[in-house]
């Protein structure tokens, strides 16, 4: 959705831009020829083979600036660089990339063989493998409930429990298995462990806890008229963003009846259109943009400082 990313953003040449999810640096590349001499792009990753891919593009392109972390740390990152209310767009590109995918060493595909890590972050944290094994069943259960809204959470819970009891559950394939066998009913054209690869996956990164921490920094740091974009690729995602968007389009709650004007709600931002996803040709030449959906806000005011 490169073009759709930059109509969102409303490149102006001379002005800074924070790509806060590099990837292999396909929506970077884009930004910066859109940027004149005098912009500058900052970007971020958790995945330190992102950043290693961003220094290559860095010795190229000077007006590139890269910083290793999560979401948690935009507003830091801004700040290093005297740009917090001076940043004219913030992109969030949301889920796992296609080479983290591709690269089964990295655990999170269920397709390929492969150790069970899915950290974004292999260097901290705790990998899938070290939870699955030591979690309780409560505790597995409540997180395919809730990240991967799976029915059967209790059914596959409790086959996990019984199979870690025989051997450690420590490759991709092993827990696939599991779990598909623990699936009474499997969803069409949908693997029966994508739901619950998909919840380990959020909770060993802490996904949407560092989605929030996103989307409130990158608010915070843009400058007025400055916009949000952000891509998600599943409901859990897209509910958090469109709800963010809602509160501070809305403004402050105040009790009914209250006479409050309109100016003074304290209103953040506001919706720059509808909801946009891939068309069809993006979606057959790549298949793993199907659920995409992309959001745009923009900043209203100088009212949002990050605390």
């Amino acid at each position: 959705m490169v073009t759709e990313v930059l109509k969102g953003l409303n490149i102006q040449p001379q002005s800074v831009y924070l790509d806060a999810t590099f990837g292999r640096g396909g929506h970077a590349r884009a930004i910066l020829k859109e940027l004149g001499q005098k912009g500058r792009l900052l970007a971020m990753d958790r995945d330190p083979t992102a950043i290693e891919a961003g220094l290559m593009l860095q010795r190229e392109d000077p007006r590139l600036s890269l910083q290793l972390g999560p979401f948690s740390g935009l507003y830091q990152f801004c700040e290093s660089q005297n740009l917090v209310g001076k940043v004219a767009g913030v992109l969030l590109d949301l889920g796992v990339s296609s080479p983290q995918l591709d690269n089964k060493e990295r655990g999170f595909s269920f397709r390929e063989e492969g150790p069970l890590d899915m950290r974004m972050d292999p260097t901290s944290g705790f990998s899938a493998a070290e939870w699955i094994n030591q979690a309780s069943e409560e505790e597995i259960s409540k997180v395919l409930k809730e990240y991967g809204e799976e029915r059967f959470h209790k059914r596959i819970a409790r086959a996990i429990i019984a199979a870690r009891s025989q051997a450690p559950i420590t490759t991709t394939v092993q827990l696939a298995e599991i779990i598909k066998k623990a699936n009474p009913a499997w969803e069409k054209h949908k693997h029966p462990a994508t739901r619950s690869f998909q919840a380990i996956r959020i909770w060993v990164n802490n996904e949407l806890n560092e989605l929030s921490a996103g989307l409130e920094q990158g608010l915070a740091v843009l400058s007025p008229e400055g916009r949000l974009v952000v891509i998600s690729f599943h409901s859990l995602e897209d509910r958090i963003v469109k709800q963010f968007i809602q509160k501070h389009e809305r403004g402050d709650d105040h009790p009914r009846g209250l006479p409050v004007t309109f100016d003074k709600l304290n209103r953040k931002c506001r919706r720059i259109g509808r909801k946009t996803k891939p068309s069809d040709s993006e979606i057959a030449q790549n298949p793993r943009a199907r659920s995409a959906v992309m959001r745009v806000a923009e900043k209203l005011e100088e009212t949002c400082v990050f605390h």
